[in-house]
Parts: structure tokens; sequence; C-alpha cells
């Protein structure tokens, strides 16, 4: 099944204008996820909004937004006003400059999406613009209304389609001197950086996700399995702690270790993450058929 798109609109440059559709380029929807449960009965528990003087549920259609001006002191704003000052959606992705793909920070990046023509007659137009700029080897920087906002979008040529990150703002991205001010300048040289370098040159790889593994993840989905199937659960092994030892000492270990070769564990990990990813199917799958027998239970 194709996704579905979540925004549709033209990209604009100049005097071209070709459809496209904006798809979520990233999902937490394989991720295990849990229900908050009241521990005495068994049910599920429900978030309701409740007035934080008298303790009463307000219902939806009383609650507004509020800007806090002092000590519960607001500005009300109600929904049209809020409505009003949101910029138009005039479903215009209008590209403003085309720039070197390594010229934006990574720490301005907020959320990937896949961009795609949106019918056959925007294929030739959409080719026209990924073929120039993967040419070209540049990035468009273009501006739209997505989800009530104006954003900044980062757009990129990626195989037959196109990649788009939205954009922070400058004001969103907090100044890396602030973290770093107390950072000594210290000079290394000598045997301890032609270690580092050594140690840097044995491990240079290339960027595979698909090599990652969400421990984690892993971790959770083999614990709800126990669970549902009623076994005893392992408790991992804590690995031991290492010795601490001299900076020169830990960096000799260390270039030692590397130029022994990696032991190749990629179809495992693989296995392990098809595992995964069935048991967290199946794990969700059966909470489905729970849930819906309960409301057929209830009915």
């Amino acid at each position: 099944m194709a996704p579905r798109a979540i925004w549709k609109g033209f990209l604009k440059i100049g005097q071209l204008a070709c459809p496209v559709a904006f798809y979520s380029g990233a999902t937490t929807s394989e991720r295990t996820s849990f229900h908050t449960i009241n521990r005495k009965t068994g049910h599920r528990v429900r978030r309701q909004y409740v007035d934080q003087e008298t303790g009463d549920p307000v219902e939806k259609d009383n609650q507004i937004k509020g800007y806090e001006t002092g000590d519960d002191q607001y500005v009300v704003l109600e929904p049209e006003e809020v409505a009003q000052a949101v910029p138009g959606r005039d479903k215009t992705l209008s590209v403003e400059a085309f720039i070197a793909c390594s010229d934006v920070d990574t720490v301005y990046f907020d959320k990937p999406y896949f961009l795609a023509p949106d019918g056959p007659i925007a294929h030739k137009a959409f080719a026209v613009v990924r073929e120039g700029m993967h040419t070209k080897n540049v990035a468009a920087l273009a501006k739209a209304v997505l989800f009530r906002r104006i954003r900044t979008v980062l757009i990129r040529a990626q195989g037959s389609g196109l990649v788009a990150n939205t954009l922070n703002f400058d004001y969103e991205v907090r100044s890396a001197e602030k973290a770093f001010s107390e950072i000594p300048d210290l000079k290394i040289e000598g045997e301890m950086l032609d270690l580092a370098k050594h140690i840097i040159d044995s491990k240079t790889g290339k960027f595979d996700p698909r090599e990652f593994d969400d421990r984690y993840e892993t971790a959770l989905a083999e614990l709800v399995r126990a669970k549902i199937e009623g076994r005893e659960i392992e408790v991992p092994k804590r690995r031991a702690e290492s010795k601490v030892i001299d900076l020169l000492e830990a960096l000799r270990h260390s270039a030692e270790a590397a130029d022994k070769p990696l032991p190749r564990a990629t179809k495992g990990r693989r296995e392990r993450r098809a595992k995964t990813k069935k048991a967290a199917q199946r794990t969700k799958a059966a909470g489905k058929k729970r849930e819906a027998a309960r409301r057929r239970k209830a009915s």
C-alpha cells in the first residue's frame, strides 16, 4: 500500500511550478508502545484536562489558548483569532536559493520528508528539477506554510525523488559557545595524537543505517513477548566495570585492538532486527485482538 501524503502543493522555482506531495520520512509506529493502566482494576487510564483551581473536568469546547503575562494572569486567544494570525495556506513550496549541500549545519535539521511528483502530469517537470540539482550537486532552500507555520525547508536530490528537511529557526537552536565555554584549550601532539589518528584510520567506514541496533527496542519487545508467553524473564548481565588506566595506555590498548580484524556481525544483526520487528508486529496484533474482544464484551 502506498503511503498517504501529509501535504500537497506546488514546488515553485521562478516560473516553473510542479505539483508535489510530502510524505513522512521517519516514523515511530514500529516501536513498542504502551498504555497507562490502573494497577488496581487493570483498566486503561485516559488523560483529562481539569481546572487547576476547582479540579473540575474541562470539556474541549471550553478549552482555549492563553499566554501567561504574570502570576495566574493570561491573555486569552480565541480559536478564530489564532486562525486569522496564522499565515495563509497558499500550498506553494517556493524555492528562494540553491546552496551547496554542506552549507547547512546539521543542528538546524528538524524532520525528514520525502518529496515526490503528485500525479503523472508532474513527472517531467519534477525530473528536470531533480536532475538539475543532482548534476550541480546543490540543495534548494524553500519556504512554505506547513502544519500551520511558515517553515524553511532544505531540499536535496536522492535517487528518483527529493528529500526535504524542515529546518529549525535560528532562535530555536542554542548557541554552541555556551556549551563549549568551559572546555580548556589543550594542545595534543606527539604519541597521543599519532595513536588517535591511527585508531581513526583503522576504524574508518561508511554510513549504513542497517548496521544500527536499537537494543532498547529489542529488549522491550523480548520482555513483552516473554510476558505474553508466560516465560521467565531473563535479566541481562551487566558488563564488568573496566579499570581506570592512564590515558596514554588506554590509547595504546585501543590502537592494538584496532589492528585486529572486526567480527562480521552484519547477518546476525539483520536477523535479530527482523525477528524483533516480527515479534513487535505479533504483539501489536495480539493487543488489537484483545482490545476488540474487550469492546465486544462491553457492548
